[in-house]
Order: C-alpha cells, then structure tokens, then sequence
C-alpha cells in the first residue's frame, strides 16, 4: 500500500525508455526486461562469451585456451549494448543509484542458474581507485554487491580487494593494452578475509576480461580457493 501511494505522490519512470512504472516493477519495466539481449548457451565454459552456430559439446573460447584467465567461471546477464547499455551508464556515470535493486535481482537469477552449486561462501567486487571513487560518490560494483549479498543468505559480503594506483579509461584499448593496463593495479585488503574463500567476483560490465582476472589473480595469490565472476554486461 505504501509503494502504491508513493507512485501517485512521485510516480516511477522506466530508466530504459521513459514510461511510467507500476506494481512490482523497479525501475525497468517490462517491455525493457524482454529486450535485453539475455547471454544464453552456447558460450565459453571458461569466460562465458557467447558463441555462434550451433555448438554441441562443452567449448572454450581462442582467448581462454591462448591465456588462461585466474577465474574459474564468468558469466554475464545480458550483452552490454541497447537498452542494457543505458541503464548501465546510467547506474555508473549518472548517480542512478536506485537501479542497484534492479540490476541485483537480474544478478541474482544468473547467480542462481551458474553459481548455486559452487559452495560459495563470499561476495566482493571489484574496487575503485579512492580518488575517482570520491569524485562519484560510490562504486557501483559494491553496490551491485550490496544487492546480491541482500538476497543470497549464504554469500557474506567482504572487502577484499583496494586498488592501489589510477588507471586511464580502458574503453578504447585492446586486449593487449588492457592486460598491461591492470598489471599491479589491485592488492589484498584484508588476507583473512580470502584465505580459503570460495569468492564470487562482481562487477557491471566484463569486456576482454582483464580486470577481473587481475582481481582474480590477486585473490588466489592471497589463498582464495575458488574465483567466479559474475557481471551484469558482457561486451
């Protein structure tokens, strides 16, 4: 009754395409929800890239079998592209923070299908630098944790990880320079909160993989015993 009131008082509006929104929607409404390009079978076994074609067997990707990622297992909601990509620069660049409850719930499902077998016991994300995370007044990776955390008793949320340097914008380098890019860029924030830690990895968009699989990296070296990478974009 109270949501209800509130949609008279300050009415919701679909973040993807500017409709009002009612009943047990968020911020996303329906017609929204089905054009999401869900990332479905095939795709890699390794880092969750979708596939082409047909595939019959279990598959992993030319990059994955070059370069084999610290990760056990990535896998992403949908393709970050169209709507999704709207919401997403939203979420991290326009302070729509209200969407974390949003974009929580579609992590949740993918966790369900990928990742509730896997014994995991922790929730982290991937961190920002202190500066930049002053100039934007949050870190969405965290929140989506927060989310995620909210709604799976069995994960804890922990901060495992501190970025210890700036980086540049990685949205227009290559694999290569990317892989460069990421080189020390993460340490362990606390070591007794990864040793022995089956960690789910979280962020809002996986490209070439790089960054997660630095984390990942830094997180095994600390003595987590297992690393999944969860995401709401794929790129």
């Amino acid at each position: 009754m109270l949501n209800a009131f509130m949609d008279v008082i300050f009415p919701r509006t679909c973040t993807g395409c500017g409709c009002e929104v009612g009943g047990p929607c968020g911020y996303l409404c329906w017609d929204c929800l089905t054009r999401l390009e869900w990332i479905h079978p095939p795709f890699c076994q390794i880092c969750g890239d979708p596939l082409e074609g047909e595939v019959s067997l279990p598959v992993v990707c030319a990059g994955c079998t070059a370069r084999l990622p610290a990760f056990e297992r990535a896998r992403s909601v949908a393709r970050f592209r169209g709507v999704l990509r709207t919401i997403l620069h939203d979420f991290k660049y326009r302070g729509a923070t209200w969407l974390s409850r949003d974009l929580a719930t579609l992590l949740r499902a993918c966790y369900e299908i990928y990742f509730a077998r896997a014994g995991l016991d922790t929730v982290t994300y991937v961190p920002l630098y202190p500066a930049r995370e002053r100039e934007r007044s949050y870190n969405q990776a965290l929140l989506l944790a927060q989310g995620l955390a909210a709604v799976c008793p069995s994960l804890v949320l922990r901060a495992c990880l501190r970025r210890v340097r700036p980086t540049p914008s990685q949205t227009h380098l290559t694999a290569g320079e990317r892989l460069a890019n990421v080189k020390a860029m993460f340490s362990i924030q606390a070591p007794k909160d990864t040793l022995g830690r089956r960690i789910l990895l979280v962020d809002d968009v996986m490209t070439t993989g790089a960054t997660v699989s630095e984390c990942a990296r830094m997180l095994k070296q600390a003595g987590a015993a297992l690393v999944g990478v969860l995401t709401v974009g794929r790129g």
